[in-house]
């Protein structure tokens, strides 16, 4: 049996965070039992069920960023923070 998805927040809400270049800031916690998408303190915090090995984690933050924007992950590029919680991410045209 499968589990449910989380909700996730609006699409315009999490372009809203975004800076004029597109950039967004992340906090990610890998290895959670579920996967959410959170806006705490005009930040995005993820909860993805991936290990932080071999990029695994990466990849499930940036499926599941992609699913909430309603966006290829290929338009998705990680600028800083590829070993760290803390990650920074821009949005491509």
């Amino acid at each position: 049996m499968s589990r449910p998805r989380a909700a996730l927040p609006p699409a315009g809400a999490i372009r809203a965070l975004a800076d004029a270049e597109g950039r967004l800031a992340l906090r990610v916690t890998p290895g959670a039992r579920v996967e959410t998408l959170e806006i705490v303190d005009g930040r995005l915090w993820l909860k993805v069920r991936a290990k932080p090995e071999d990029g695994k984690a990466n990849a499930a933050v940036f499926a599941l960023l992609a699913q909430a924007l309603g966006v290829a992950a290929s338009r998705l590029e990680m600028l800083r923070g590829a070993t760290s919680r803390d990650k920074l991410v821009r949005l491509r045209d």
